[in-house]
């Protein structure tokens, strides 16, 4: 048996309008543009600013709204931070609209989930440092 370590290197997502998509990212998550390929529609690879790295890029397809979190696949982008209440609010004033409460963890702490302007689900996750999840 080969093993290998690995790990998660980017999140993609592919999208109707890459270079607006690209813009809220940055402008509501705080996000930097580190690569752009210049093209028409352009791509991106964006680093968050507490880490992560999401490429954005146009879509091949455009197939209608995301499929709900439910359905096999990936799903969401989930954001961790410190503070739940403080990261809503920060959000709110940046026109984010949370339309769902703040719910239980898998793993400990609590989630609160919204959507990104062409529909894609992220959430926010806040979890006590002894959760076991890693950090």
């Amino acid at each position: 048996m080969i093993r290998f370590s690995a790990s998660l290197e980017h999140v993609g997502v592919a999208a109707r309008d890459s270079a607006s998509l690209a813009d809220w990212y940055t402008r509501v998550l705080g996000a930097t543009v580190r690569w752009t390929n210049g093209a028409t529609p352009p791509a991106f690879l964006l680093e968050l600013a507490a880490g992560g790295v999401v490429e954005i890029y146009p879509a091949a397809e455009i197939t209608g709204e995301s499929a709900p979190n439910g359905r096999q696949g990936i799903r969401h982008l989930a954001l961790r931070i410190a503070h739940l209440d403080t990261a809503r609010a920060a959000l709110e004033s940046l026109g984010v609209v949370f339309t769902e409460p703040v719910k239980p963890a898998g793993g400990g702490g609590k989630v609160q989930f919204f959507q990104d302007p062409e529909g894609n689900l992220l959430h926010l996750v806040e979890r006590p440092y002894d959760a076991g999840v890693p950090q």
